[in-house]
């Protein structure tokens, strides 16, 4: 018998038609040729002045359809990322999904007695080097917005202090222009130079549009100097549906593709082909509790159909995962974990926000342990079903015949390991060995091996030359941010 296919069959998933997506497209369109956008930066509206954009009052800009189709050709089709090594560790781009942590979380569950609190930079410390010892979690983040940290200073040294105590490329926010240049100054030491850092950038920027239609200064004065300095930049429109955008996903889905277009044309203007990432949250407003559903399904569907959107654009994109419970429970388990899975088949690149619960508030490094876990099990879902006649194994039926077994053949031997996916924390266990091993429930399994990682696992540590530069460098910010007023 021939060989029937090399390829796996895969599942895949899409929510939009191609005449929906177009449908969405052209709304977007005349939602920037009629309505406009708020600009509240100079440079960026002297940019689109000078490509024939018109300019309503002081900073109301409609952009004409040919000047956004520039764009998104100019707009990079795949995006690498490198370690803080130099390695290869994302190609962001197509339908390849990448995995990490969410920053600015106000408040940490502790992980030693369960108690709420407000995050410190011993927060960010500990999520670093659980994401750092997890194989499944692709990039950092702060995790944690430490509140024992000047608020002028608090992005820094967040940044620093994963610089520190990870390898893997790091997602982060800044305040805006006055604070963002000490941290591009930081990973231009560690890279070797400022072009060293172009060349293999290891930081995505995170910023976001003001719903609805508006550009703040803060916001664009990051995005323009991620252009400037080839910084990656996800730039990704977060609303509120019924409250900061239309209450239908569709219509929200406009207004903030048209936040997200609006965004990478003026980016690209700045510098053609630089890298950008775009993704949409569109979490509904709770009526009842006035809350926003960070884990609603009508979040998950706009993730898709933005997915959709951009790989008919041919762009890198931003998704989410989360939840809205409070503590390490069930809740949070499965709400993170159809997150983490629907991103996945909706071919998303970069899946952001793994592990964050409480609305985005409540940070428990355990939740990290957790979700690296359900990454695995997605990953091989993903990997789907190999269909060729090494694996369909005629012979190894034929040999076991009628009433035979597969637990000695060869066919068995050469490909168990790789078909069925094992656990090292969700339990096989029979009920009564189970109990022999103390009965543990999942959760007190998770946080028995997040305490060994914060007990053992010590990340590969900087160059001491490295980190005494990166120590200077944060003093200067002390010393020049101190008393700053950033403008919103």
């Amino acid at each position: 018998m021939g060989d029937l296919s090399e390829a796996a069959a895969v599942p895949s998933y899409r929510l939009l038609s191609e005449e929906q997506i177009r449908t969405i497209h052209a709304a977007t369109l005349e939602i920037l040729e009629t309505v406009g956008v708020r600009v509240a930066h100079a440079e960026a509206l002297k940019l689109l002045r000078g490509r024939g954009c018109q300019v309503k009052g002081d900073d109301i800009v409609t952009i004409p359809g040919a000047l956004v189709e520039e764009a998104l050709r100019s707009a990079p089709a795949s995006i690498i990322l490198y370690s803080r090594d130099g390695e290869e560790a994302m190609r962001l781009g197509g339908r390849r999904n990448y995995y990490g942590l969410g920053t600015d979380l106000i408040r940490t569950q502790d992980i030693r007695t369960g108690a709420i609190r407000p995050s410190v930079l011993q927060d960010v410390v500990n999520a670093a080097r659980v994401s750092d010892a997890c194989p499944n979690i692709d990039f950092s983040a702060s995790f944690a917005l430490p509140g024992d940290v000047p608020t002028n200073t608090m992005y820094v040294a967040c940044v620093k202090t994963q610089l520190e105590n990870t390898s893997k490329p790091i997602f982060f926010t800044a305040a805006g222009r006055e604070d963002i240049c000490f941290i591009h100054e930081m990973a231009a030491a560690v890279a070797g130079g400022e072009e060293a850092f172009r060349a293999k950038p290891f930081l995505i920027n995170y910023s976001e549009p003001t719903p609805p239609l508006t550009h703040s200064y803060g916001a664009l004065s990051k995005l323009l100097f991620c252009a400037e300095k080839g910084i990656p930049v996800c730039y990704t429109p977060a609303a509120m549906l019924g409250a900061s955008a239309p209450v239908t996903v569709a219509a929200a889905l406009v207004q903030t593709n048209a936040e997200a277009l609006s965004g990478m044309v003026i980016h690209q203007l700045k510098a053609s082909g630089a890298p950008i990432i775009s993704g949409v949250a569109l979490p509904p407003l709770d009526m009842r509790t006035s809350c926003v559903a960070y884990a609603a399904p009508e979040l998950r569907l706009a993730n898709s159909a933005f997915a959709d959107l951009y790989h008919f654009y041919d762009l890198p994109m931003w998704s989410s995962a989360g939840s809205d419970a409070h503590t390490l429970d069930t809740q949070g388990a499965w709400e993170n974990a159809l997150g983490i899975l629907m991103a996945s088949l909706d071919g998303a690149n970069l899946i952001h926000d793994v592990a964050y619960l409480g609305q985005g508030l409540l940070g428990n490094p355990a939740m990290i342990v957790l979700c690296d876990e359900q990454i695995s099990y997605v990953k091989r879902i993903l990997a789907g079903v190999g269909v060729n006649s090494e694996m369909l194994g005629i012979e190894t039926i034929r040999d076991a015949g009628p009433g035979g077994n597969y637990l000695t053949a060869d066919h068995t031997l050469r490909h168990f390991r790789q078909e069925v996916w094992q656990p090292t924390l969700a339990n096989r266990d029979n009920p009564d060995t189970w109990e022999q091993k103390g009965g543990l429930r999942h959760e007190e399994r998770v946080i028995q091996k997040t305490l060994r990682i914060l007990d053992t696992h010590r990340p590969q540590p900087l160059p001491e030359s490295i980190a005494q530069r990166l120590a200077e460098i944060f003093d200067r910010a002390e010393q020049e941010l101190t008393g700053v007023q950033f403008m919103a």
